[in-house]
């Protein structure tokens, strides 16, 4: 299920683009495997995804 977050656009907004095509990602697995809401997915995503480009060192 891909899905743009279209209610979560500010918090996309905000965050460089590599890190939020990795938030989307992340946050569709979190749906489809974990049963997240999309609220909660897009918030522990964001968070991943701006732990996985730290660690890139980005």
């Amino acid at each position: 299920m891909d899905w743009m977050f279209e209610d979560f656009k500010t918090d996309l907004d905000k965050l460089n683009p590599t890190v939020r095509e990795k938030a989307i990602e992340i946050a569709n697995k979190l749906i489809e495997q974990d049963h997240f809401s999309k609220e909660k997915a897009i918030t522990e995503a964001i968070v991943r995804a701006e732990e996985w480009f730290y660690d890139l060192g980005g």
